[in-house]
């Protein structure tokens, strides 16, 4: 039997919401496979937080800028809120997101090497450790061009996120910082249907048909109880299905739609600190 630990069922309850005796049998079930663990609770009824693109982190920044076209997203960890708050290393954090975005770095390792006060970025930061006395870890960076770029960081700089937009204008720029805002909020995990692969609308279908069964459907209807299921996934978990925030009678895509006709957001990016 795989020996499961305390930390690992802590990580599992962290990210699905569920007991910690469920996670641990889960897991147990599973023989320590976190993904397998996830599907075992679902198909037991348990409600799971959908699997979501941001990585887990503890302490730092998240944040994100805009030149219009171009914008970036980035997250600087560190190991306690006291020195994520403070404002040396809020100015750092600005700094490096400046960087990026000049430059145009699109991933950790571009930004890692640009210079930075007569060093590279990644020479800097190791200064910083050794001044502040924490790890530091440059642990995101994504950058998104559009014909409008919208960078949106919720207050305290735990959430930070980008939207491109299919046109320009100030009426644009207004409507594409309520989906920034929307990015933050709901944490959508794909942009619409179309774009969520194939395995994932296979296994929420085998999933709802599962659960079906165990709820006593007749067998004859649990493909169709498993495709409302997954429709309403779609609704929950797609950016341009979803309720507006700002007004749940309409969807974001309809809200779009009325903002400018065939406006729509073209890419969406999230970071956030867990």
């Amino acid at each position: 039997m795989v020996k499961i630990t305390a930390a690992e069922v802590n990580a599992l309850r962290k990210q699905t919401g569920a007991g910690m005796m469920d996670c641990k049998k889960a897991l147990v079930e599973a023989e320590g496979d976190k993904d397998k663990a996830v599907d075992i609770l679902r198909k037991k009824g348990q409600k799971v937080a959908a699997k979501r693109g941001d990585n887990e982190a503890k302490e730092g920044l998240a944040m994100a800028m805009s030149n219009g076209t171009e914008g970036v997203v980035i997250r600087l960890n560190c190991e306690t809120d006291f020195v994520a708050k403070n404002d040396n290393y809020i100015a750092l954090v600005t700094e490096l997101t400046q960087i990026a975005l000049d430059t145009k770095s699109k991933t950790a390792d571009e930004l890692n090497g640009q210079a930075m006060a007569g060093v590279t970025v990644a020479e800097e930061i190791t200064n910083q450790i050794g001044k502040i006395g924490e790890k530091l870890d440059l642990s995101a960076v994504h950058a998104i061009t559009a014909e409008s770029v919208i960078a949106y960081n919720h207050p305290g700089n735990q959430v930070a996120t980008l939207v491109g937009m299919s046109a320009s204008g100030d009426d644009v720029t207004e409507a594409g910082r309520n989906v920034a805002m929307q990015v933050a909020a709901m944490n959508p995990v794909a942009l619409n249907k179309d774009s969520i692969p194939q395995s994932v609308i296979d296994k929420e279908l085998e999933i709802g048909r599962d659960l079906a069964i165990q709820e006593g459907k007749p067998e004859a209807m649990a493909d169709k109880i498993a495709q409302g299921r997954l429709n309403k996934f779609f609704k929950e978990a797609t950016l341009l299905d979803q309720a507006f925030i700002k007004d749940n009678k309409s969807t974001v895509s309809k809200y779009l739609d009325g903002v400018s006709k065939d406006l729509t957001v073209t890419e969406f990016y999230r970071v956030s600190l867990s």
